[in-house]
């Protein structure tokens, strides 16, 4: 089955006086996708979302979601997507159910008290925008950018201060929209959210597109080391007199001395062997690829 693409950034420019925010952006997302914006503070994530929600008019290129422009069409696109934000600008006195039915009732749909079910809000329902905890703030603003059932979900630091179930209950979410065929543009700093979650993502560095891929081509496409953490009873590994075979970088982190190596099964087989010869007892062995962080420190680093 051909994919279909429903978002669309060509040649996507924007300023701010003699500041460029973004610069030259190109990308498409494909229908049912979760596309992960990466990016330091000032990449020119925030200047992209904003613009593809209709809230900032380009300064060149062009923007497209499902065949809408976002600054020129903005009452055909308002249907055609969903927008959870980091601070949602709700009145502190509005109740959740209130916020619920004056959403629906902008998009012209019944309230939808099953989100607020899946959400865990349905306690909270008469409470007040102003005195929920920010977790429950965060789970009302995705409740509201769902409720019209948007083909294209706009997701700013979905999990910003949202407990371990809470987090939890927003992926389980995400994948089960996703695979209604709902596309997701999902911009975080949570580097593990983006790896688990995101189908592809794009690293943005003052603002361009510094790299592009699934978490996977991402990870393999750097130095390809391999982390090696070993702790042990007398800790005869923290030191830096041993020089174990295709270590290239070594570092202590808590009681774990940490290897980065590009042959994985030389470097543990000489460990092993060193801790035996030094009468020292093994307590934990932990041999990990690289992450999406590591990846993205790298690049970061490199620019």
């Amino acid at each position: 089955m051909q994919s279909e693409v429903v978002l669309s950034v060509r040649n996507f420019r924007k300023t701010y006086g003699s500041l460029t925010a973004v610069d030259d952006l190109n990308f498409e997302v494909q229908r049912g996708e979760i596309y992960g914006l990466l990016g330091p503070n000032g990449a020119g994530k925030t200047s992209t979302l904003e613009s593809l929600e209709g809230l900032r008019k380009p300064d060149g290129g062009s923007l497209n979601i499902l065949g809408v422009d976002p600054v020129r069409q903005p009452q055909k696109l308002r249907n055609l997507i969903g927008v959870q934000l980091q601070s949602s600008g709700l009145p502190p006195m509005m109740t959740v159910e209130e916020a619920m039915q004056f959403f629906c009732a902008y998009h012209g749909v019944p309230a939808r008290t099953d989100l607020l079910e899946r959400l865990n809000l349905v306690e909270k329902r008469r409470g007040q925008f102003g005195l929920l905890s920010a977790g429950q703030q965060r789970r009302l603003a995705l409740a509201l950018a769902l409720a019209h059932r948007p083909q294209v979900l706009f997701l700013d630091e979905p999990t910003a201060g949202l407990d371990v179930p809470s987090r939890i209950e927003l992926h389980e979410l995400m994948a089960e929209i996703r695979a209604d065929g709902t596309t997701i543009l999902l911009a975080t700093h949570d580097m593990a959210e983006a790896e688990k979650m995101a189908d592809r993502v794009a690293i943005l560095l003052r603002g361009r597109i510094a790299a592009e891929g699934t978490p996977a081509q991402l990870t393999a496409a750097g130095s390809g080391l391999t982390k090696i953490s070993v702790t042990s009873e007398a800790n005869s590994l923290r030191t830096d007199e041993i020089a174990f075979p295709a270590v290239s970088q070594r570092l202590v982190k808590d009681e774990y001395a940490v290897f980065y190596s590009s042959h994985p099964g030389q470097t543990v087989t000489a460990i092993l062997a060193y801790l035996e010869a030094q009468g020292d007892v093994l307590v934990d062995l932990r041999v990990e690829r690289p992450s999406l962080e590591e990846r993205f420190l790298e690049i970061t680093q490199a620019q």
